[in-house]
């Protein structure tokens, strides 16, 4: 029996586990038109990995980029100043705004930053819909920054030191409409090579699309990794199978 009991145990496939993380927060920022609970898995994973984790909400559609960084960013980061590192995972829209606030304001504790399906090099989607007057309603002044002339590019590289930041891009798209005004492999709303940063220590594609990509429990064992290692895990792929990519 106990031999049969060992037997079934060591079947039984393995465990990530990370070590408790004492006295660093994570802040997470959702992107345009969400809310915190589309980070709602990823905070209760890193809650379980020991880390004090800030997921609100934040009006992304009422106000302009450099706006939200000063009203609503700036405060949380403030709260956090006392936190041993101060890491970030952001979606979309998130990545931006993180961006604009460390071009003029460094953060002395900031730890690890992994950024979902960022347009780090603008959106040509935003290209395409921002004259409509649907896509301004819905998206707001933010919505009007995303451009490929717009904010994104005039931010430069990433100014949080070597070494910080990982982004993860999605290339399976659920939107075909959307993605045929995409060049390229695309998550349905921002291509893999436009979430690329100067600056970032990692990169990694993933098989999924843009809107749930932080919903994704791949994704999150991810974004758990590099919290703790600094680069993302690289599985080796079985046989006749493909797995995520760099």
């Amino acid at each position: 029996m106990r031999r049969l009991a060992l037997l079934l145990l060591l079947m039984l496939p393995a465990v990530t586990t990370l070590p408790a993380a004492t006295g660093e927060t994570v802040i997470l920022l959702h992107g345009l038109g969400r809310t915190r609970w589309s980070f709602w898995r990823m905070e209760q994973a890193l809650r379980r990995d020991g880390y004090h984790v800030v997921n609100l909400t934040y009006p992304s559609r009422q106000k302009s980029i450099g706006d939200l960084a000063r009203d609503h960013l700036a405060p949380l980061i403030a709260a956090q100043a006392a936190a041993t590192r101060l890491h970030f995972v952001t979606h979309s829209l998130g990545g931006i705004l993180l961006r604009c606030y460390l071009r003029d304001h460094p953060i002395p504790n900031l730890g690890r930053v992994v950024m979902l399906a960022p347009p780090n090099d603008g959106s040509a989607l935003a290209d395409a819909l921002k004259p409509t007057w649907l896509y301004r309603t819905i998206n707001g002044p933010a919505g009007q920054q995303l451009g490929t002339d717009g904010l994104p590019r005039a931010l430069g590289p990433w100014p949080g030191g070597p070494g910080t930041l990982g982004v993860i891009a999605g290339d399976v798209s659920l939107n075909p409409l959307f993605s045929a005004t995409l060049t390229g492999p695309n998550d349905g709303k921002v291509t893999v090579a436009s979430a690329r940063l100067e600056g970032m220590a990692d990169f990694l594609v993933v098989p999924h699309s843009h809107t749930w990509l932080g919903w994704r429990r791949p994704v999150i064992e991810q974004v758990r990794i590099f919290l703790r290692d600094g680069k993302f895990a690289r599985p080796k792929p079985e046989a006749g199978k493909q797995t995520a990519r760099e």
